[in-house]
């Protein structure tokens, strides 16, 4: 019934999938026997190509944010904009590799039209100057720094929104969602919100990403008094305390793994953050934790 050929380890995974796909009450030992290769390569090429999957969809949430704010911007200048994000998330994909994921989900910049258009229906974001450069701050709820990071499952990425004050170092808010629309951030602020004391107005301090950008998101911080700061020149830089979290929580707590499910990633990360806000001693606030600097001005 099969023909046995020489064929690479893929190729064989590649066989047995279609197999799968034509005949779904066969087993996968009774395949793998007739493809040549073992039950572990097999699962483990399927593993591969969930991953893949999943990298593909990061590329195009990514690709699709920034479009928001530039619609036209072509895919050699996104390469070279999301690579740092890209790498963060543990994402290897070049230039033409870039090309072939926009070009299949129909993401490639289309050509303008030859006549004139009269009427633009897109309009652009708010952004705003940064305000925190060069401020010495003396107490809790000055300013809040906020960023986004990417979270590993093999049902997707996570994007864990964060909101931190700038002087105690405590996370204030976080949330984690399935997508990178700005209602992640919403929540993440929302909670910062609700634990911030009567009176308090702190700067929220961002990068310019379309999140925080977003009319929503900008009109709900206005309607609560507080000033919009953001990145200018140099984004990792000056934003580069948000940018530190990230990596002490992927690091020292364990975010940085490829978890299997979204809800365990999110059970991670309630633990990670109460771990990191009550029982992590930083040397900048003289061995003391987040929690104890930030609770002295509550």
């Amino acid at each position: 019934m099969f023909k046995r050929s020489k064929k690479t380890r893929w190729e064989a995974v590649h066989q047995a999938r279609e197999m799968t796909d034509k005949w779904p009450g066969v087993s996968i030992g009774r395949l793998c026997k007739k493809t040549g290769m073992s039950r572990k390569n097999y699962y483990k090429g399927r593993i591969a190509r969930k991953r893949k999957s999943v990298d593909e969809d990061l590329v195009v949430q990514l690709v699709q944010n920034e479009r928001q704010l530039q619609p036209r911007i072509g895919t050699r200048k996104l390469h070279h904009m999301l690579n740092d994000e890209l790498q963060d998330a543990g994402i290897e994909v070049g230039r033409d590799r870039m090309f072939e994921i926009l070009r299949d989900r129909d993401l490639l910049v289309p050509p303008l039209p030859k006549s004139p258009r009269t009427t633009d229906s897109r309009h652009s974001l708010p952004v705003f100057r940064n305000l925190i450069a060069e401020m010495e701050l003396t107490a809790p709820n000055q300013v809040w720094v906020n960023d986004i990071t990417y979270i590993r499952t093999l049902e997707g990425f996570e994007y864990l929104s964060l909101n931190m004050d700038l002087h105690s170092h405590k996370i204030v808010g976080f949330h984690c969602s399935d997508d990178l629309s700005a209602g992640g951030c919403l929540t993440a602020v929302g909670k910062a919100l609700a634990d911030l004391p009567e009176g308090c107005h702190p700067i929220h301090h961002s990068d310019r990403g379309s999140q925080y950008c977003s009319h929503e998101y900008v009109d709900r911080l206005t309607d609560q008094g507080l000033s919009l700061s953001m990145t200018e020149v140099d984004h990792c830089a000056e934003n580069s305390v948000a940018e530190r979290l990230n990596g002490i929580l992927k690091q020292e707590y364990g975010l940085g793994r490829t978890f299997q499910t979204r809800a365990q990633a999110r059970v991670a990360v309630e633990q990670a953050v109460w771990l990191y806000n009550t029982r992590r001693p930083h040397m900048s606030l003289q061995l003391k934790t987040p929690a104890e600097v930030h609770g002295k001005a509550a």
